[in-house]
């Protein structure tokens, strides 16, 4: 696995550049593989309940007036995400098309397999380490430049728009979603707090390490430890 320094940029690469941009296999191996384990950091946080991440609280409360599972909610918030975009200029790509398909039947999957937690400890085991995992896995994707899903290129994009850093733009959106799930009947825990907090600059130190270098013409974001 090829890590990075902190000089380091994700580049604001098109379409087509992000599939010619080299080193193909290995980046769709990280992107795969970063959707699982983001699917499995929603079960995790679920099955913990003890406070889902704030997206999820959004999901949840949106599953309270509607008959739909977790994972087909997941689905259609991603395309309406998508929608933001659009004033943004942030360029889809093949990571995008993966994420909005399949992060929804991740969730569903992992929560069908996951073990139901016995006991406090337990439970908040697996809400610290639904955190942990979702950053990482943030970043192993996001890194792989294939185009980020439609909720992480709402941050990316954000990031380029504004010059703030990652981190910054992550918690900003984190928090801002907590609220309006709330809002919607979504419950709301001490693991939600821990990862509306700690997500951002956990994402933005995996970053460090996990953006794969690629050239492009296009102007990079800002640097993730800025």
């Amino acid at each position: 696995m090829s890590t990075t320094n902190t000089d380091t940029q994700l580049t604001n690469l098109g379409p087509v550049a992000q599939l010619t941009a080299g080193r193909l296999p290995e980046r769709l191996a990280r992107l795969v593989t970063g959707l699982w384990l983001y699917g499995l950091s929603i079960a995790l946080m679920i099955e913990g309940a003890v406070g889902a991440a704030p997206w999820d609280v959004f999901h949840a409360g949106v599953a309270r007036h509607a008959p739909l599972s977790l994972g087909a909610i997941i689905v259609l918030t991603a395309l309406g995400v998508l929608a933001a975009w659009i004033p943004l200029r942030q360029m889809p790509g093949l990571g995008t098309v993966l994420n909005t398909a399949l992060l929804g039947p991740f969730a569903d999957l992992s929560m069908a397999l996951l073990p139901t937690p016995d006991g406090t400890a337990m439970r908040y085991g697996y809400a610290v380490s639904g955190v942990v995992v979702c950053a990482f896995a943030t970043a192993l994707y996001v890194g792989a430049q294939l185009g980020p899903g439609p909720r992480d290129g709402l941050m990316t994009g954000l990031a380029r728009r504004t010059g703030w850093p990652i981190r910054r733009v992550r918690t900003g959106i984190e928090i801002s979603v907590l609220v309006s799930g709330f809002l919607l009947g979504g419950a709301v825990g001490l693991g939600t707090v821990v990862f509306a907090l700690g997500v951002g600059p956990l994402t933005q130190f995996f970053l460090r390490y996990l953006v794969v270098h690629v050239a492009g013409p296009n102007p990079p974001l800002p640097r993730s430890d800025s």
